[in-house]
């Protein structure tokens, strides 16, 4: 992995930023998508999420302070650029942000990037029946593997209270799942 002081210095420099940029894009994107990919769901979504999330880092590199880390820096935004996203379709469909979520569940099983077996399936309609920030804070810790320091970075948030979301969280989906054992 690139020395991240070294990639934020060459981002920040005129002389350097393209070239930098597509080395912060070759090291990040994946990781990026996947965390984008579980908020909305859909491939195509994730897509132009992850692009509007990169544009937004370009633009934006001269404000980055390095008080954190440059990847949680951009895992921010996308997970801003992610939940806004979804704001905005379900907006423009006139229904809830949790109606879409119900109705991307029910899309997964025809998609061709989803590789899950059913349970996979009831896994994630159990995890769109949380409250946002739970669901962000599951996916985050579960999926991931974040620490809670990590998170209270990301998120912003005490660890006290990241640990108690998980674990209601956890609570929520154990409960759900068992509700639903005809698999």
């Amino acid at each position: 992995m690139v020395e991240e002081q070294n990639l934020v210095a060459a981002l920040k420099s005129p002389l350097e930023k393209e070239r930098a940029f597509r080395t912060l894009v070759s090291e990040y994107k994946e990781r990026l998508y996947w965390q984008i990919r579980k908020i909305v769901l859909d491939h195509d979504d994730a897509d132009d999420v992850l692009q509007n999330t990169f544009i937004k880092v370009f633009r934006n590199i001269d404000s980055f302070k390095a008080d954190s880390k440059l990847y949680t820096w951009m895992y921010r935004i996308a997970t801003n650029e992610a939940i806004t996203f979804i704001n905005k379709k379900a907006k423009r469909a006139n229904i809830s942000s949790q109606e879409l979520k119900e109705n991307m569940i029910a899309n997964l099983e025809s998609d061709v990037y989803f590789e899950g077996e059913k349970i996979q399936i009831q896994l994630q309609r159990a995890i769109a029946t949380l409250p946002e920030k739970q669901q962000l804070v599951f996916n985050m810790k579960y999926f991931e593997e974040h620490t809670y320091e990590e998170l209270s970075e990301i998120l912003d948030t005490s660890v006290g209270g990241l640990k108690s979301s998980y674990h209601i969280a956890v609570k929520k989906i154990t409960s759900f799942l068992k509700g639903n054992e005809t698999i």
